[in-house]
Formats: structure tokens, sequence, C-alpha cells
């Protein structure tokens, strides 16, 4: 089969090599059982495989391997106890070996394709929309009626968190850096946005503050991300894509009792197969709803991931980038 593999670890440029490759057999690293084999129509691309190609990230398979953790496609093959069966369009999330034309991830981890997606659309369903509804609904507690600020709102994570809060009752605000992104997050579905580049923590204050503040960006926004919550406000740490891990001076917490939660949604969900079913039959009803509608920025062909890793590199990203095969 055709995939893309890092064959070492010298960044986007020089460490991806695209050719055939062995197809995996129907079992999986998550799961002592059998995995679903899944026929790859479409592969997402994300910050973790960027990293993984430096050797920067937390999960470091000996080179060379086939990186790529979420995909859409068509089953080949299933085990009796899955709850899809060959022939179903699915989206699947392996962890790796997603960017092939053959992929097999554990059945807990392989849902329906939602009606009305396309292949691209379900490849930006797991990682992004998973970790939204895990780092709002139930790390962050999010309620009906309170307001989400979203940094990174016209990325992948970002507009999947828009559109989680508003299926959730939420009204969102927005940061973004430029024009363009602001149209993105406003085509996700913000109530407001407000830029980066200006006095962004003052736009939200001005606008009432956050109940809760979601960041996949880290850096230098972290303090006044703290700044702009309301009293028993919650900052839900998702990532650092701006690079720089920020610390906090805890005395601000007790300043307007506010919490700074962790959301690392991969570690603790995947021993948890029962909470990946509940997330997924949650998204999949906020998709029927109208709510959840993944917006694909960036395609490319799989010979091509190299291009799509520096979209991510350069912070380009509008909405989801993915492979197409």
């Amino acid at each position: 089969m055709r995939a893309v593999q890092i064959t070492e670890l010298t960044g986007p440029d020089s460490a991806l090599s695209v050719g055939e490759v062995p197809e995996p057999e129907p079992s999986h690293f998550l799961t002592p059982g059998e995995g679903v084999v899944v026929d790859v129509e479409a592969t997402g691309v994300a910050f973790p495989e960027l990293l993984q190609t430096r050797g920067e990230y937390q999960i470091k398979p000996p080179v060379p391997f086939v990186p790529g953790s979420e995909v859409a496609g068509v089953v080949r093959s299933a085990p009796e106890s899955a709850s899809v069966k060959a022939g179903d369009r699915v989206v699947a999330f392996p962890m790796l070996g997603g960017w092939a034309e053959v992929a097999v991830a554990p059945a807990f981890l392989t849902f329906p394709l939602p009606d009305g997606f396309d292949a691209a659309q379900g490849a930006a369903l797991i990682l992004n929309y998973h970790t939204a509804y895990f780092a709002l609904k139930i790390r962050g507690r999010l309620a009906q009626g309170e307001t989400v600020l979203v940094h990174g709102a016209a990325g992948g994570v970002g507009t999947a968190a828009i559109q989680v809060a508003k299926g959730l009752g939420a009204r969102t605000i927005g940061v973004v850096s430029t024009q363009e992104k602001e149209r993105v997050a406003r085509e996700a579905g913000a109530d407001e946005v407000v830029r980066s580049d200006s006095a962004w923590k003052d736009a939200v204050k001005e606008l009432g503050g956050a109940d809760v503040v979601l960041d996949p960006v880290g850096g230098d926004r972290f303090t006044d991300s703290l700044r702009s919550l309301k009293e028993e406000g919650r900052l839900v740490v998702v990532g650092f894509t701006g690079g720089s891990i920020p610390e906090v001076r805890v005395n601000r917490l007790l300043l307007n009792n506010v919490d700074v939660v962790g959301a690392g949604w991969g570690a603790y969900v995947i021993g948890k197969p029962q909470l990946n079913q509940e997330i997924g039959a949650a998204l999949h009803q906020l998709a029927a709803d109208g709510f959840v509608k993944p917006l694909v920025g960036h395609r490319f062909p799989l010979e091509q991931a190299a291009q799509a890793l520096h979209v991510l590199d350069g912070r380009g990203a509008l909405g989801k980038v993915v492979l197409e095969l």
C-alpha cells in the first residue's frame, strides 16, 4: 500500500518519505484483539505529526514509521464485537498509521461517519472535536448560558471548540490574529471575535468576560486569559502551539476564585473505552442537530504531506488540514 513514513527526525522538509509499505495486520497495539481495518479516503494532519518529524512528541516510535492519528473511509473488516461492520463509512483513530491507504483502529475509537459529511470532514472529527468536547464539557464543566473564550479560533481545535460550545448552549468569543482568520472563526459560529494583535483582553472584559477560556496556544497570552475570566471561571489548557509553556503566579487564582485546568484528552481516554463511545455519541448528536460541521481549510494529496505540515508550522491553518487519497 502507499503510505507516508517518517524516516528520520529532521523536520518536515526532509523527514518524510512516500512509498510502498506492507499493509497492516487486523490488530492494534491499543487492543489485545482484532482492530477495525479501514480503507482510507482522507486522513487528518495535526500538530503532533509536526512534532514527530522532529522527535519532539511524547510518543516516539522507532523510525521508520507511518504517522497519522485520524482517518475516514470504509470498513474493510471488523471484529464481531464492534459496532461497525464491513462496508460502513466511518471515522477512526488509529493513533499511528493513518497516513496510508489502509489503517487499523481499535473498535472503541471507530465511529459512524455522520450523514452529509465527506471523508475530509470525517478526518477532522476525532482529534479536534473529541478534544474540544472533553476540554469544555468534562474538564471545563461548561454549563448552558455560559461564555467561552477560544484562542486559536480559526484552527482545527479552535473551530471545533466554537461549534461544540454552541451545541452545548454557550456564547462564544474567538481570538484570532488576522482578518482572514476572523472570517473562519465567524463561519465556525463565533458570536464575537477579537484580535490578538490588539488589546483583546480589554475587549473581552467589555463583552462581559468569560466563564471558560480554552487555550491550545499557550505563550504570553496566559496571564491575560486569567484576567479575562469571570468569578469562578476556568482556564482550560489544551496545548502549546505557540511554542512556549507559560507559568502561573498562583496568587492570581485567589483574586477571582478561578481554576486552571489541564485537558489531556488522549492520555485520559485511551484506557476508557466507554467514555470514548459516550463522547462519540454526543458529537454524533451535535452533528445531527447541525452544530458540528468541520471546516476543512486545506486539502493536500498524500504526496504533499510536507506542505501540509508547513501550513501548521506557519500557523496558517484555516480550519482542519487534511490529506486526501
